[in-house]
This record gives structure tokens, sequence and C-alpha cells, in this order.
């Protein structure tokens, strides 16, 4: 939890934002951080029954009666969001796809979209809402490569990965690539509706990489996402996921959180791309660290698979994180031990 310089905001302490997808790793802390700043939250979620662990975490954290969990079960429904965007000063769509065995991303962008722009929609309808941010990926920018020197910039574009999802190579070449054009699709379609339409509110998208760090509630919401792939760092599972993973930028969760925050409630923060891209890493790189941090336990190797030499624009969220009294981006170690210490909490509740 941090404690958050919010003295000029563009948000009032104390008003609601809507957090979708509020069970999920970063949406998590997005909700976490959102409360420990002063606001108060209302999270979507299709289940609420598999969800009831989200309110007694937040009031232990945060006290009574500044977290609420609302539905939306269908979430493809023109009237999926008029009921949960009430009254919210703000918005922080976390919600998204996450097969990224995607097969038709075409197929996949058509069933998605209207998720997205009936959402923004009734942003718009709601007169309360001053900003809206939504989730993207670092894959809508790039695919990882470590032989190559790229240079990105705030308006890049995954176009490989469309030009692969779209060509006639087999499912083996092309890999996640449907996953990744799919992500390039729905963040450009919604700054395309936003150029269309010109809402009053603000809006920009996070561009998040590889989510570590810290999980809220290890016993009830698990070691979910990304954080889960630490963990098989540490058993030895899925070594051949690991290792087709190229190397590319880490995210600490609670950095993750808190760049939200800033998105939303920075004044002049409109119109951005922030690149959530916090420090370069490996597989092996977080074995080491783990080695170093647990050296009685016996991690199985991984293959070396070289460094990332991507150049991003980066500076832009470390500003924002420091304007909310971080020192910048939490470094690689950081995230691994806390990351360690989640899925250590939950080995132990299982023992």
């Amino acid at each position: 939890m941090t404690t958050n310089n919010t003295s000029k905001r563009t948000i009032p302490l104390g008003s609601t934002i809507l957090v979708t997808g509020g069970n999920g790793l970063i949406a998590s802390h997005v909700v976490d951080q959102l409360l420990g700043a002063g606001y108060r939250v209302r999270a979507t979620v299709r289940n609420p029954s598999k969800c009831a662990w989200m309110e007694p975490l937040y009031t232990k954290r945060h006290g009574n009666g500044r977290f609420d969990l609302v539905q939306v079960a269908d979430l493809t429904s023109p009237d999926a969001w008029h009921i949960a965007v009430k009254g919210v000063a703000g918005i922080a769509h976390v919600a998204g796809p996450v097969d990224l065995m995607v097969q038709d991303f075409e197929a996949a962008l058509k069933e998605e979209l209207p998720i997205y722009t009936n959402l923004l929609k009734a942003a718009k309808n709601e007169k309360s809402v001053k900003s809206f941010v939504l989730t993207s990926s670092a894959w809508a920018a790039f695919t990882p490569d470590t032989s190559k020197k790229l240079k990105l910039t705030e308006w890049t574009w995954n176009e490989d990965a469309i030009e692969l999802a779209k060509s006639d190579a087999s499912p083996q070449e092309k890999g996640i690539s449907n996953f990744m054009a799919l992500k390039v699709r729905l963040e450009q379609e919604a700054w395309n509706w936003v150029k269309e339409e010109k809402p009053e509110f603000t809006f920009n998208s996070v561009l998040p990489d590889t989510v570590m760090g810290e999980c809220l509630d290890p016993i009830n919401q698990g070691i979910p996402s990304t954080a889960g792939m630490v963990h098989w760092v540490w058993t030895g599972e899925n070594r051949h996921i690991l290792e087709a993973v190229e190397p590319q930028w880490h995210i600490d969760a609670n950095d993750t959180g808190l760049l939200y925050v800033a998105a939303l409630t920075t004044p002049h923060v409109n119109g951005e791309r922030l690149y959530g891209f916090g420090d370069r890493f490996s597989w092996s790189q977080v074995r080491e660290i783990l080695s170093r941090l647990y050296p009685d336990k016996e991690i199985p190797p991984i293959k070396e698979s070289g460094v990332d030499q991507t150049e991003v624009p980066n500076q832009r969220g470390a500003e924002l994180l420091r304007g909310l009294g971080r020192k910048g981006w939490t470094n690689l170690e950081e995230s691994v031990k806390a990351n360690a210490l989640s899925f250590l909490q939950l080995e132990a509740a299982k023992a």
C-alpha cells in the first residue's frame, strides 16, 4: 500500500472510480492503489460469488464502505455498462481478452471490440466521468526479439504482428501473433472512437509489459497471470513455455496500479500512451534472483536466451509515478522478492 501525493488531482478525493475485471492481477492493484489514494472504487466482475474475498481484503486494508463489487455477467450486451458507470468520476478498463492462442484474430476483434465501444459510449453518456484509462499491452507496440535493436516511440504499433496474423503462415509460425494483433487493433479502434466522438473525458492507454510482484491475497486469488510464471521458475513447471518467451521488460504490480491512478487523476495527462516498462528481464535472471534469495532451494536451470535491446519511452511513466511519491520504477529484484513472498504464503497455506 502506498501513501500517494494526491493534493493536486483532476478527480476529487472521495469520488468513485470504476475498475473493470476487478479480480485480476493488474486490476486488483489498480483497486488497491486507488483506495490508498483516497478514492472509492466500484469493481466489476462476472461472478461476484467467486470474488467474495475482495470486499474483506480491501476493508481490512482501507476501511469500511469504500469498495463495492458489481456484476457484469455479459460484457457483450449493449447495456452491460449502464448501471456500472452511474455516478463514477473515472473508469479504468482492465478487463480484456486473455487467451494467448487466439485462432482467428479478425473474428476475435469482432467479438471483443463492442465490449470496448459500449463502455466508451456509456462513459460518454454519463456526465460525471472525467477520465478513462484503457488497458492495452506491451505487445500492441512490439514483438520482443533479442536479435533486433528496436526503438519504440509513444505511437509505435506492432504492425509486424498484424502482418503475420493475416498471413498464410502455419499456426506454429504464427505463435501468439493473433493475440498480439488483437491487442493492437483493440487499442487502435478505441483511439479512433475517441477521435471521432470527442468525449468530454480525458483518455489515455496503459501498455504494461510482464507484471511481477506482490499478489494481494494469494490464498484466495492465487498467483495469477504473469506473476504465476515466476512461480513456475521456482517449481520447475512449464519450462518449455518460459524458454519460449523472449526476454523483454517487467513492471512491478504495485507500480502498475499506481500508473493507472496517475493516468486517471494527474492534471494535463490526456491523449497519451503510457508504457509500463520498469526493468529488462529474462527468466534466467529471475531464477538467479530467486536462487540468491533462497540459496537452500534447488531451482532447475533455465536456458539463457539473451537480453532485450529495445529502447522504450518509459520515462513518462516514471515521471508520473514520482508525481505520486514513488522513486520511479521498482527494480526487478524487488518485484521478484515480493512475488516469491506471495507464492510462499500460498504454499504454506496448502501445506
